[in-house]
């Protein structure tokens, strides 16, 4: 079985860290691999350091003839029996498969959000990571037997925490840490606002995107920026979660949420709100806590309920752990992967 994915993200991003991950994973299940993406030195690097070389094309705009002519050689050179795209630009770029002589690959595209479908036209069959999306898919009008649902996983080797003191964090001091994009979407002016409500807890908040200076801005307006660190992005979160108290995801729109599966490998607790993914992945009250979209007050309730009581917290993290294991741990996903590969080429 020969395996070729295109990635055509952005430098940061939940997909592109998935990407990496399942490349990895993918390379130590024994799949022979041909991985193309955009040029990138840290996930190349990251690739290298695991096994896996990686050849980089522009996958720049509509004229952009030379991303194109390389996929071609690259499908030429390495004849794939299955094509796994990344992201619209990747699938919109990859050649037609019926142009090859030695026959037919399938083209598979991956999708983590509500995308349009027009870019994924040539495309033999679409994943979801999430049953939201895979629904979504078929609303669309996409055959249901070529839309598949296959889950993201997340690592959980164990890390030493990283100090608190580095982070300018007393060791006493409960921490809420929260990782994504500095974007409208992932809605941290609420859980800056919360922090109004959570006096002597700390903010870990990692992450780069467009709205850091207002948010920055936010936080003196709230009285809060003392007890806020904003962290920039993390290419090895892992040290973080082994040292906060509680991870929060305050989503407006979330297709999924990785950092559900990131508090539930590391044994943390979880609140989120009530955004797609996180309503699919939670059973409130069970293995984390689920509270409105931009509800400040129930958000600080919340947060404010699980620092307070150890015994749910633990209870959150336990059971979030145990769902981790049965369904979203690397050993799983991979064998989903190599089934459904064997599945669409039989």
């Amino acid at each position: 079985m020969r395996v070729m994915q295109c990635m055509a993200g952005a430098r940061y991003g939940g997909a592109e860290a998935f990407f990496t991950r399942l490349v990895l994973a993918l390379h130590r299940a024994g799949l022979d691999q041909r991985v193309v993406l955009r040029p990138d030195v840290d996930r190349e690097r990251q690739l290298a350091d695991g096994g896996v070389a990686a050849v980089t094309l522009p996958f720049g705009g509509k004229l952009d003839i030379s991303t194109r002519i390389g996929l071609r050689r690259e499908v030429s050179r390495f004849e794939p029996d299955v094509v796994l795209s990344w992201m619209s630009r990747a699938a919109a770029f990859c050649p037609k498969s019926k142009a090859y002589p030695w026959g037919r690959y399938v083209h598979c595209g991956r999708l983590g959000g509500y995308y349009d479908l027009k870019y994924y036209g040539t495309c033999d069959h679409l994943i979801g990571n999430t049953h939201g999306i895979v629904a979504y898919l078929i609303e669309q009008g996409w055959p249901a037997e070529r839309a598949h649902y296959l889950p993201n996983f997340v690592s959980a080797a164990p890390v030493a925490p990283v100090s608190r003191r580095e982070l300018s964090t007393p060791d006493d001091a409960a921490v809420v840490l929260a990782l994504g994009r500095l974007h409208q979407n992932k809605a941290y002016d609420v859980l800056i606002q919360a922090m109004q409500r959570l006096p002597d807890v700390y903010l870990w908040l990692a992450g780069e995107g467009p709205l850091e200076a207002e948010l920055r801005k936010s936080a003196v307006h709230f009285g809060v920026a003392p007890r806020i660190r904003f962290l920039g992005w993390r290419q090895d979160p892992g040290p973080l979660y082994a040292a906060a108290d509680l991870v929060a995801c305050p989503s407006r729109i979330e297709p999924l949420g990785n950092v559900v599966l990131e508090a539930w490998a590391r044994q943390k607790p979880i609140v989120a709100t009530a955004a797609d993914g996180p309503v699919e992945l939670i059973r409130n009250g069970e293995n984390g806590l689920l509270t409105p979209i931009d509800d400040v007050e129930a958000l600080a309730d919340g947060i404010g309920q699980v620092l307070r009581d150890p015994n749910t917290a633990e209870n959150l993290a336990r059971t979030g752990h145990q769902d981790y294991l049965a369904d979203y741990s690397e050993a799983a996903v991979v064998q989903r992967y190599l089934e459904f590969f064997a599945k669409v080429t039989a």
